[in-house]
């Protein structure tokens, strides 16, 4: 994007953001009916809901983020990128892996070979001068990014168990990255697909909104992971670690912490559960409103220490910014954990 001044951008990102949360809640309403009709999610003993509720709300999302992102490039002028097109393949091809699996139940191993392939896709869509440990040999330092982002994509599934919390997720990691990128000169791509997918998801928020009128699906939330893993490879690989590890410390902490402790009690971790700390939150009398809103509290408190990580670049702010992230989701996690509402 052209830079003329702050007010300018400020106000064409405003604009992207409005329209791509417009098309998505729209979508959704055309949406709505036919879901309602062929893709119920069924309370069971490990959901959270307690009515039958449409899912697949995720092909709403991200259609408009695609839709939103293939507009803003016509309109900046990179349209013939190679990248651009590869990544929004690579999330149109894990939204049908999703939906496929909303739809079938894929095996474990079919699910994580077609994950791995959007996950390749959209490494070979990054620049070749990004890197995030320059001293390690790119091959491998490309296949540790390519388990990473596969993690990262998969725990983006399985945090999305309540209503509103990856939009609670995704609404700050986005947000904050378009803050930090006027420190960091990201790509128009990863620009558009920022201001996109923030926009989507407050589109369909409304709709998402305790007790909620539809959920994501796997459609939506493979994708979203896939999405945010391009965008923070892309910020660790211009120099902001630090950040790159703040803004989702939150996700990436309930969900390790959880399959490692899963792992270790020889259960079968790859089984949907009700172990995750902001399930055990639901399970200790929070409401639901109650833990998104705490999870979006830290998120922003993680999302202002990743941005002061950016600004300040020394080593020390950066180990104070992380400490200081790391005891934030270690007290929320306890306050779940243990019921602790006064906390």
């Amino acid at each position: 994007m052209t830079i003329i001044s702050w007010p300018v951008v400020a106000g064409i990102a405003a604009g992207i953001v409005a329209a791509a949360a417009v098309l998505s809640y729209l979508l959704l309403l055309l949406l709505l009916p036919l879901l309602r009709r062929y893709a119920l999610a069924l309370p069971n003993a490990r959901s959270s809901h307690k009515i039958p509720t449409p899912q697949g709300a995720g092909i709403g999302v991200i259609a408009a983020t695609i839709i939103v992102t293939l507009a803003t490039a016509m309109r900046a002028g990179f349209l013939d990128d190679p990248a651009l097109w590869i990544v929004l393949a690579a999330t149109a091809g894990i939204a049908i892996v999703g939906a496929a699996d909303d739809i079938v139940q894929l095996g474990v191993v079919p699910r994580l070979v077609l994950q791995g392939v959007a996950v390749a896709a959209v490494l070979m869509a990054l620049p070749g001068d990004v890197r995030v440990v320059p001293l390690l040999p790119f091959w491998f330092e490309r296949a540790l990014l390519g388990i990473g982002a596969l993690w990262f994509v998969n725990l983006t599934n399985f945090m999305d168990g309540i209503d509103w919390i990856t939009a609670a997720e995704t609404i700050p990691i986005t947000a904050f990255l378009l803050a930090i990128s006027a420190f960091g000169g990201p790509s128009d791509l990863e620009i558009s697909v920022a201001l996109a997918l923030c926009g989507a998801m407050l589109g369909f928020a409304p709709l998402n909104k305790p007790v909620a009128k539809m959920f994501l699906g796997d459609v939506g939330s493979l994708a979203i992971g896939l999405l945010l893993a391009f965008l923070l490879i892309g910020l660790a690989g211009r120099g902001h670690v630090a950040a790159a590890l703040l803004l989702p410390l939150y996700y990436l902490a309930d969900a390790t912490v959880t399959l490692c402790r899963r792992i270790i009690r020889r259960e079968q971790f790859w089984i949907a559960h009700r172990t995750h700390f902001y399930q055990r939150a639901t399970q200790n009398d929070f409401t639901v409103m109650q833990v998104v809103a705490r999870i979006f509290a830290v998120n922003v408190i993680l999302g202002l220490l990743a941005l002061a990580s950016v600004v300040w670049t020394g080593i020390a702010v950066q180990i104070a910014a992380l400490a200081a992230g790391a005891a934030v989701v270690t007290w929320l996690l306890y306050v779940f954990a243990t019921g602790r509402k006064a906390s």
